[in-house]
């Protein structure tokens, strides 16, 4: 059986358009009660390793995840993960039934890129063809103490996705 509206094609959208050749899956941000156990479970599981901690955080990290107080890189293959708590008050065990991720981060090749995603997205939500579960607008471009670059921004069913860029040369 097929849907009918899967055979429909592409709404017209305003033109801003970047590339999506150059996307790449940068992590998935999961958040836990316990960054300890977490940190173990992943280095026992996926065989991942410690790439690096934070303890300060920025001003647009501490307005989207209040309490946010422990963050680690964990990396195993290509893949990264960032575990991270939010202190006594949010850093309870979250009910075996609720979705477990926080967000998805894309990396971009360059700042361009990346402000031409958040432009992006400001013109399909702008456009009126979709209705978006959490209103929320794509937030400021960031610039963390490392020269990183974020923005994030939420898909019509609520998912959060933050968009990359890091500094110097990518391999």
């Amino acid at each position: 059986m097929t849907d009918a509206s899967l055979d429909t094609p592409p709404r017209e959208l305003p033109e801003v358009r970047p590339s999506p050749s150059g996307l790449t899956l940068h992590h998935i941000a999961v958040q836990t009660g316990d960054l300890a156990a977490s940190i173990d479970w992943y280095q026992a599981f996926f065989g991942a390793e410690i790439a690096w901690t934070l303890d300060t955080y920025s001003d647009l990290s501490m307005e989207r995840l209040p309490g946010l107080s422990g963050l680690a890189e964990l990396t195993a293959g290509g893949l990264r993960f960032h575990v991270f708590t939010r202190g006594a008050e949010h850093g309870r065990q979250p009910s075996a039934d609720t979705n477990q991720f926080q967000h998805i981060c894309i990396e971009v090749r360059t700042s361009e890129e990346l402000r031409a995603w958040q432009a992006r997205w400001h013109s399909v939500r702008q456009s009126g063809a979709y209705t978006f579960v959490r209103d929320e607008p794509a937030t400021d471009v960031v610039v963390d103490s490392d020269g990183v670059e974020s923005f994030y921004a939420f898909d019509i069913n609520g998912v959060e996705f933050e968009f990359t860029c890091l500094p110097g040369e990518r391999a």
